[in-house]
């Protein structure tokens, strides 16, 4: 593995460990075993080389959720749907500072404007990948309108409940509580 390649391995392993603004230059360096000038020669700054990790770590825990959470061979729509919820509580859980860098992307995305479009990028891919969860098929298949209605709906609900287990873990709804508050307010929607 060369320098570049260390650098991004140990940003990613610095941002699940500390967190984004934790995280130091000479906390990456160290991770990748390279001096703390090699950020600047591979990447141009610390925050171009974490934000290009966080990307690639959110993009992966994506990747990876999809095909742990494929649809049971026997159609059971509603257990599949729970075992996605319990699967996002506990990756909130096991995971808190990776969850909490992606809150602080978001912030950073407001100062720094070149940041922007590889953001709206992964929000599009986030909801065509929770489309594709929910309707079951691989993400080349999903329509547009399964992507603007329960894609969006189901991304928006995930960062709702991300928010609520990384300010409260203890008081945040489980699993069982959020697919009854989904069927309370499927009931008013009707």
């Amino acid at each position: 593995m060369g320098n570049r390649e260390a650098l991004l391995v140990g940003a990613k392993a610095c941002l699940k460990e500390k967190g984004y603004d934790r995280t130091t230059v000479r906390d990456i360096a160290t991770a990748a075993g390279v001096s703390m000038a090699a950020i600047g020669y591979h990447y141009g700054s610390r925050e171009a080389l974490l934000n290009q990790a966080l990307f690639e770590t959110l993009d992966e825990w994506g990747d990876a959720m999809g095909r742990a959470l494929a649809p049971d061979t026997d159609g059971s729509t509603r257990q599949h749907f729970e075992r996605m919820w319990e699967s996002l509580i506990a990756d909130f859980t096991a995971h808190p500072d990776l969850w909490l860098a992606s809150v602080e992307l978001f912030m950073q995305a407001q100062r720094q404007p070149e940041l922007r479009p590889a953001l709206t990028e992964g929000i599009a891919q986030g909801r065509r990948g929770m489309a594709a969860i929910l309707d079951g098929v691989p993400e080349g298949e999903v329509s547009e309108s399964s992507v603007r209605t329960h894609g969006s709906v189901q991304l928006a609900l995930m960062s709702g409940l991300m928010i609520q287990h990384l300010a409260d873990p203890a008081g945040a709804p489980t699993a069982a509580e959020v697919l009854e508050g989904l069927r309370t307010l499927a009931g008013l929607a009707r």
